[in-house]
């Protein structure tokens, strides 16, 4: 089932977040471990999409795109005469789990935002068990299974350095 809510207006796709899941989940446990990081109450942690009413605080304090694209009357960056932005880019190259949402900018004008859903929950999957995971689940966070995903093993080695960093 496709959902337009975790459709980030930057190419992200939510499914995979980890503060999404563990939302969807209602793991408490995990979303007070990303409050603690991100410096917000747990109440400010649950997220259920980027394009829901109930958002991370962080996300909705550090995004500029979905205001951007708000305020442009866009559905996608990927649709504005000034893509890619400086901030868009900037953006990407910060963090391993953004490294493709300038392709997937390319993708949702190709093949629409529901074919992309399905390419994306696909490529966050465990090709043994279909649990979704995150970019930063190296295996499976359900089953053990290594790589966790398509994404973790097309990007396993800045993955790698982005963990080793921290």
């Amino acid at each position: 089932m496709t959902n337009f809510k975790v459709t980030a207006s930057c190419g992200l796709y939510c499914g995979s977040c980890g503060i999404y899941l563990a939302t969807r989940e209602n793991n408490t446990e995990k979303l007070l471990q990303y409050a603690l990081v991100l410096n917000q109450s747990l109440n400010e942690t649950f997220c259920d999409g980027c394009r829901a009413d109930r958002k991370s605080s962080h996300c909705s304090r550090m995004c500029l795109f979905i205001k951007c694209t708000l305020q442009k009357s866009i559905e996608f960056c990927g649709v504005c005469p000034e893509f890619p932005c400086k901030e868009l880019t900037d953006f990407q190259s910060k963090m391993p789990h953004r490294v493709e949402i300038l392709e997937s900018q390319s993708r949702l004008m190709e093949i629409g935002w529901e074919q992309w859903h399905i390419e994306m929950k696909d490529n966050y999957s465990c090709p043994e068990c279909n649990t979704v995971n995150t970019a930063y689940d190296l295996i499976c966070r359900n089953c053990g299974y290594t790589p966790s995903c398509k994404f973790v093993l097309q990007n396993m080695q800045l993955i790698d350095s982005h963990l080793e960093a921290e």
